[in-house]
């Protein structure tokens, strides 16, 4: 271990143990100024352990740690919802980059996919934290800033509107990784931007960094009726949330490394939405990239997003 580790953790180790404080809300007193008199006790599931406490950023665990990691989650989950859960931690895949395409020409905005994504990752359903926003926009602009995500219509689609959803882009340079203090999140090698919930700090500059709204930030321990959990978990996407902490659309890795499709496809019942690999030469996407005409949202940013829009 070197000093500077030597002494960081001395230094944890000595304010631990006079008092119970959330791992998370001391780390961001340190990392981004934050007075320590502001760090409060907490009665919360993230309260303190030491094996929390001292738990080492995600890169950094040895596949014994992570084993052991993941059992700790699941015996958590169970204490506090009674559900059975297995939690995995499936790598990324080599030679495997994904990429989405939406076809706005047949979405018609009915939302399945937003309640999809809802049910698969664990989303807090009181307040609703959704990853997915579907914007009614007029015929003829491109202009999200003219789109309406509150529409409340009896009927989908209205005339003379078109939707488009909207989620995480996985942009190749994100902006989101930049600014994060801790290095709680980063883009993995088959594109996807992921959050170590264990390490964010809830600082939220992520979420004012991302150009397309795509972070959301859980204000509160997030309510899911025990029996609505899905119990197939990813450590990196959708098992259960501490209170405090950034989320967001990851693809559904723990179902996409596997070689599923994410939920919000397989629900989609116009076939908007396509997903695969851009490495694949025979994959749907690489045929829509091919043989449509696509754009991106905010090009000029230069973010490169792997979310692709295109019409018919």
């Amino acid at each position: 271990m070197d000093e500077k580790k030597e002494n960081r953790s001395s230094e944890l180790l000595a304010r631990a143990l006079n008092q119970e404080v959330p791992r998370r809300s001391f780390l961001k007193g340190l990392a981004v100024g934050t007075a320590l008199a502001t760090v409060a006790p907490s009665k919360t599931a993230e309260a303190f352990s030491l094996s929390d406490f001292f738990k080492k950023h995600y890169k950094e665990l040895s596949p014994q740690e992570k084993t052991a990691m993941l059992a700790r989650i699941e015996a958590e989950t169970k204490k506090r919802y009674g559900v059975d859960v297995k939690v995995e931690d499936p790598p990324p895949m080599n030679g495997v980059e994904f990429v989405y395409c939406l076809n706005l020409s047949k979405c018609i905005g009915c939302r399945k996919c937003v309640y999809a994504c809802v049910k698969e990752n664990n989303q807090s359903r009181d307040p609703q934290i959704q990853y997915i926003k579907v914007l009614e926009m007029p015929k003829g602009s491109l202009d999200v800033h003219e789109g309406n995500m509150y529409y409340d219509h009896a009927e989908v689609p209205q005339k003379d509107k078109f939707y488009m959803p909207v989620q995480c882009h996985q942009c190749k340079h994100p902006p989101c990784v930049k600014v994060c203090p801790v290095e709680a999140t980063w883009k993995e090698p088959d594109g996807i931007v992921v959050i170590d919930y264990d390490w964010c700090i809830g600082c939220r500059y992520c979420e004012a960094a991302c150009p397309y709204e795509a972070r959301r930030f859980n204000f509160t321990d997030p309510k899911i009726p025990p029996e609505e959990i899905n119990p197939n978990q990813g450590y990196l996407s959708n098992r259960i949330r501490p209170r405090g902490v950034m989320e967001k659309c990851t693809f559904c890795l723990h179902r996409t490394r596997k070689g599923l499709y994410p939920a919000c496809l397989e629900v989609c019942p116009t076939g908007s939405r396509k997903f695969g690999n851009i490495l694949d030469p025979n994959s749907e996407v690489r045929a829509v990239i091919q043989h449509k005409r696509i754009f991106v949202l905010k090009e000029e940013l230069n973010t490169m997003p792997r979310f692709l829009y295109f019409f018919d």
